[in-house]
């Protein structure tokens, strides 16, 4: 039988009173420790005479606790390579003592309620919203490129690097916000993230002051309202109609620190700004001295019509911080994004971030630049654009139009979802619950209105669905399913 791998040991803590039986007590002490799980199954214990002198003891000593141990079946000796912890079907852990804690900090109580859900588990699935087209992802060309770098990367990028992110990597994403935005900005404003939650979280952290107004958009997205409200801000949530953000509702709310609005394709009703509300917006934000946090979460993905200018290249005060991400286009996983920040903001975030974490894997930010620069990137775009409207448009196709209750499905030209509005919050979970007892995933709209809102709740209900993680086939599939399960509870759902 081969030698088990040795674990490091740690005998702090065994304390021998000369007064009584020294070979006793240490039995009783590795005898407790392989019981309780200290010394696990495996471990190599120190040869006899390391242990005597560790413990100030004689080697006859430890001989004599280590042959009780031997006789009982604690521990075993391999030939030539020591003694280990034989081993155990199970240990004794010891309990926990239960001591008071210290009471927990506000920023500990926001967090009971603030927080984001457990993600979904497994392999994305109809109609799972966020997910681009996994399937397509050009995976050979990404690993190549990986072992490219880091056959020999340059010891010079190896080292702690610049919180900003890769100055190469923010060059090209300059260009690039400037090729398919009309977003012009110098390198110098762009800070990389791991995300587009880890850029709102910075503005959260250096933006507002507890206590602050921040205004979003209602029914909106939730993470960015829990990042707001861990900050200390009060949440205002703005209504949404089908020109977006309603900056009337805004105006009457006063002054507040910053609005975060998704306005080339509104999470999660799927809803454009108006060029007409992107300026009243950007006036807004003037007269009140206020910031404008625009998250561009998916704007690649816009299937008809010539997309409207960003807030951020339309704003001449310096009042827009621009979130983008390239977890849409690649994968969730990959944690890449980036904030495009006034001039005099750039270094103070970047100085922030570096708190959190230094800088970004150099890797991962070094392989995107050779993705970008040999033109796999905009090629994927491309793939991925085509593939996301013939989803979508299967999806519309085979949609039933008979659901009670249901709204027609609305027209979709931006983005990777859509959002169907249900007449009463309990036909949206009946629906849900339906969908999910034939594995169809789909999002209640309801779950993304603030909980003060004075919107009534049936009002508030509805049906989230993305279109853009599964081909085809499975999408007809899953609508096929879900036709027959709907059918199947039509008592329950009429």
């Amino acid at each position: 039988m081969p030698p088990s791998p040795s674990f490091p040991v740690d005998l702090s803590g065994i304390q021998l009173d000369p007064g009584g039986g020294l070979a006793r007590q240490l039995y009783q002490a590795l005898r407790e420790r392989i019981l309780d799980g200290r010394l696990p199954s495996g471990t190599r214990l120190p040869a006899s005479r390391d242990l005597s002198h560790l413990l100030g003891i004689s080697r006859n000593t430890v001989t004599r606790a280590f042959d009780q141990l031997y006789a009982e079946g604690y521990i075993e000796g391999h030939i030539g390579n020591g003694t280990y912890v034989v081993e155990l079907v199970s240990v004794i852990r010891p309990t926990p003592i239960q001591a008071p804690s210290p009471t927990p900090s506000k920023a500990l109580q926001r967090l009971q309620v603030h927080h984001l859900p457990a993600p979904a588990e497994g392999a994305p699935r109809a109609f799972r919203v966020g997910i681009p087209a996994l399937d397509l992802f050009p995976f050979e060309i990404w690993a190549r490129l990986s072992a490219r770098f880091w056959r020999k990367p340059s010891p010079a990028r190896l080292g702690y690097g610049d919180p900003a992110g890769d100055p190469q990597l923010r060059e090209l994403i300059a260009a690039y916000l400037r090729n398919s935005r009309g977003l012009h900005c110098d390198p110098a404003q762009i800070v990389v993230t791991c995300g587009a939650q880890q850029a709102i979280s910075l503005c959260a952290q250096l933006l507002v002051e507890p206590g602050d107004q921040v205004a979003i958009e209602n029914p909106g997205y939730r993470a960015a309202g829990h990042a707001f409200a861990m900050a200390g801000a009060q949440l205002k949530g703005i209504a949404v109609d089908a020109e977006g953000l309603d900056t009337a509702a805004l105006a009457q709310v006063g002054s507040c620190r910053l609005a975060y609005v998704t306005p080339s394709h509104q999470y999660p009703t799927g809803v454009t700004l108006s060029l007409a509300r992107r300026l009243e917006l950007l006036d807004w934000a003037e007269r009140h001295d206020s910031w404008i946090v625009e998250d561009d979460y998916d704007g690649e993905y816009r299937y008809s019509g010539t997309p409207l200018a960003p807030l951020a290249a339309l704003d001449r005060q310096g009042r827009v911080l621009y979130v983008g991400t390239f977890c849409k286009i690649a994968f969730p996983a990959l944690r890449l994004g980036y904030l495009v920040l006034p001039l005099a903001l750039a270094p103070l975030f970047a100085r922030r971030r570096a708190l959190d974490m230094r800088h970004s894997e150099i890797g991962t930010q070094a392989v995107m630049v050779e993705f970008i620069a040999t033109g796999h990137f905009q090629r994927h775009i491309r793939t991925m654009r085509r593939a996301a409207r013939s989803r979508r448009d299967a999806l519309l196709a085979g949609w039933p139009e008979d659901v009670p209750g249901c709204a027609p499905v609305p027209a979709v030209n931006a983005g990777l979802h859509l959002c169907v509005r249900v007449d009463s919050l309990a036909r949206e979970r009946a629906l849900i619950a339906a969908a999910n007892q034939v594995g169809v995933e789909l999002n209640g709209l309801s779950n993304y209105w603030l909980a003060d809102s004075e919107t009534p709740l049936d009002d508030r209900a509805g049906l989230v669905l993305g279109f853009a993680s599964v081909p085809e086939p499975d999408i007809a599939k899953a609508l096929q399913m879900l036709r027959q399960a709907w059918g199947a509870n039509q008592q329950v759902l009429s």
